[in-house]
């Protein structure tokens, strides 16, 4: 078998979100709206800042208004709580994002509960994850539902049939994953830590998507010949020859490539996906919230 596609997930995203600026042009120009972003930083984890950087510049590049909040490390979790309160009451304000991890002090899930179910643009709130299990429109998370933009590119829109297993149970990747391609008519198998056949059930999968947090742990051995394989891991090897050890997924890429039809890279591949579809989360919350139809039509 010849080696696999390459998923070129900056190509994508770039579509993606040159699609969204579309978009965003159309709700200016015809309902007077300029969806708004607002990003809440606490303390200064630099992996954080950066990927709060990364979102202000893709949002405003998208013609999107962008509200950062960068508060210090020692922002009490009351206070925290008064600024969310503020955003969820902001007219200009159709998006919140709160940047995790956030310092111990702080407890994450009361922080999450209290954004706004509609402006929940993580797709974090209880009320999204409920009518996502149920199939009712809601704000997706952004990782899965950039990981299924990708299947797409690969397989086309019809999934119908397809095998497809997860590896990783997670509330942010894993359990969402599982419910769009339910969605989309796979059959679906998470495969997590507790699971004894672990190698086997991955090797049925059509789709395989990888989320561990454990680089290169995905074998080729582990990987059904032809199949689509999504690596969500990000890692940093402890190899420093390159400075700061070199970046990895949870996927051993140069074996698994040999037998996979598609795999998407680390770098470039699901990172890029998951702001493109942060920003489109953004664009919807201001359509739900203004009661303007979606896909926005001139």
């Amino acid at each position: 078998m010849s080696e696999a596609n390459i998923i070129d997930g900056k190509a994508i995203a770039e579509k993606f979100r040159n699609k969204i600026a579309d978009d965003v042009r159309q709700l200016k120009n015809i309902h007077n709206l300029t969806p708004g972003l607002a990003v809440v930083l606490v303390g200064s984890d630099p992996a954080s800042e950066v990927y709060v950087n990364n979102k202000q510049k893709m949002t405003t590049a998208a013609g999107m208004k962008s509200f950062e909040h960068k508060l210090p490390g020692d922002t009490t979790q009351k206070e925290l709580l008064t600024l969310i309160d503020g955003l969820n009451t902001d007219p200009n304000i159709h998006g919140i994002l709160v940047q995790l991890p956030l310092p111990e002090q702080i407890n994450a899930n009361i922080i999450l509960a209290e954004v706004d179910a509609k402006k929940d643009v993580d797709g974090f709130h209880v009320l999204n994850v409920g009518k996502l299990f149920v199939g009712a429109p809601s704000l997706v998370p952004c990782t899965p539902l950039g990981c299924l933009t990708l299947i797409k590119t690969e397989l086309g829109n019809n999934l119908s049939g397809k095998k497809a297993v997860i590896l990783g149970r997670s509330n942010i990747v894993g359990k969402p994953m599982a419910a769009l391609l339910l969605e989309e008519n796979c059959t679906v198998t998470i495969v997590h830590s507790k699971t004894s056949n672990m190698q086997d059930e991955c090797r049925q999968a059509d789709i395989l998507v990888v989320a561990v947090g454990k680089p290169n742990f995905v074998k080729k051995n582990w990987v059904k010949e032809g199949a689509v394989v999504i690596d969500v891991g990000i890692n940093r090897t402890n190899d420093k020859t390159e400075g700061k050890g070199k970046l990895v997924g949870d996927v051993d890429y140069e074996g698994v490539k040999s037998v996979a039809a598609s795999i998407t890279p680390v770098p470039g591949g699901v990172g890029p996906m998951t702001i493109a579809c942060l920003l489109q989360n953004t664009v919807t919350a201001a359509c739900l919230q203004n009661d303007i139809e979606l896909p926005i039509q001139q």
